[in-house]
């Protein structure tokens, strides 16, 4: 297959929630009429049937890594009907009532295992990092950032450390009553996100000219999480609302499937604004910043926001008409390194001239950190 096939990135707008803020742009609300640019879309199945035989595709994912945080993977193993499965599974869930679904949740553990309610997570204060933004790429974020509207369910993936120093962040799964085979389902499609993540993690490092396992091995038994969001827009359906604010992933790869309601934007190295969709089948990747302390910044975290677009709404419309559900559910997974392990430049990019500004810190104090900046321990 080409791998240089284009994924069109399509055009949304939007501003945001809770109107007691101030908003970063005085100028007309963002419309959807933007021209959208286009990504490559990176197809795994070389490397998966012979890496030597995929270096393309492997300097082609280094070189999106660098230049836009962001890639567009189709990879063999996964499936859409997987992501529809999944989403069916998580639309169940979001349904049901809020003191069934409050069970679920687990603040004692930072709210990183089980449910965390809508009006809980709220990204960090980048206000004079949108500042410095050009007009048409600050984010539709208010300033500062109020809470975000959207429930979200963590699930852990993989095996876990037997003995570890951040025991917090790898307890238990919960499993909740009302959803038959939940635990199968989650297991499921964190699995083939994890194979994902691992395989391009592999096309990396290679396409960085490291060890084929450099990142693998620093991500096993990690804490990764599966962490898919329900954002109700029967309740929460007004343009420019935002259900994700302006922010950046604390982890060290973000993988999901396509959406059933688009609304996403990203930002590329340049702090670009980007809409963006997917083609059926694909996956999108983002790298989070303990890619970007690996790499001294070469990587960089990529920022995103999720808002209510023109689109998003329109989604909406036809999904009641069809009597389907109206949850904007994410087919998240957050890959982790070890948190016993050390996050710090490695090989060539402790050369980088800016790996000064990442000294060597464990993994788990890092999540720690990022925690209690986002309100979550």
């Amino acid at each position: 297959m080409d791998i240089r096939k284009t994924a069109v990135v399509a055009a949304a707008g939007a501003t945001t929630f809770f109107a007691m803020s101030k908003v970063f742009s005085t100028k007309e609300k963002k419309k959807e009429s933007k021209s959208a640019p286009t990504f490559p879309v990176v197809d795994l199945e070389n490397f998966l049937k012979d890496p030597k035989s995929a270096k393309e595709e492997c300097r082609l994912i280094a070189e999106m890594l660098h230049k836009t945080g962001l890639l567009i993977v189709r990879d063999p193993r996964v499936s859409e009907e997987e992501n529809d499965r999944f989403i069916n599974n998580m639309e169940a869930y979001y349904g049901l009532e809020t003191a069934e679904k409050m069970e679920n949740v687990r603040k004692q553990y930072h709210y990183q295992i089980g449910a965390t309610p809508e009006g809980i997570e709220q990204a960090r204060n980048h206000c004079a990092r949108a500042k410095g933004l050009s007009e048409d790429d600050r984010p539709v974020t208010l300033c500062p950032p109020g809470k975000d509207p959207k429930w979200r369910y963590f699930w852990r993936i993989g095996e876990r450390p037997q003995q570890t120093e951040f025991k917090q962040l790898n307890v238990s799964n919960v499993v909740p009553k009302k959803i038959p085979d939940f635990t199968e389902r989650m297991d499921r499609w964190g699995n083939l996100m994890m194979n994902t993540v691992r395989t391009v993690s592999q096309m990396a490092a290679e396409g960085f000219g490291l060890e084929r396992d450099t990142f693998t091995k620093l991500m096993d038994k990690g804490p990764h999480l599966l962490a898919p969001t329900g954002s109700d827009l029967s309740k929460y359906n007004k343009k420019d609302t935002a259900f994700a604010s302006y922010h950046y992933d604390l982890n060290f790869l973000t993988i999901h499937g396509r959406s059933r309601f688009p609304g996403l934007f990203v930002w590329t190295r340049e702090n670009k604004r980007t809409p963006v969709s997917m083609p059926k089948g694909c996956l999108l990747l983002q790298a989070g910043k303990q890619f970007e302390w690996l790499t001294g910044g070469f990587v960089l975290a990529g920022f995103h926001e999720v808002v209510v677009a023109d689109s998003t709404i329109k989604a909406k419309e036809r999904a009641e008409k069809e009597g389907r559900s109206t949850w904007r559910v994410s087919s998240t997974l957050f890959a982790h390194i070890a948190s016993d392990n050390t996050l710090e430049p490695i090989g060539k990019f402790s050369e980088e001239s800016n790996a000064k500004n990442y000294p060597a810190t464990k993994a788990g104090q890092q999540v720690s950190d990022e925690l209690a900046a986002i309100k979550l321990a």
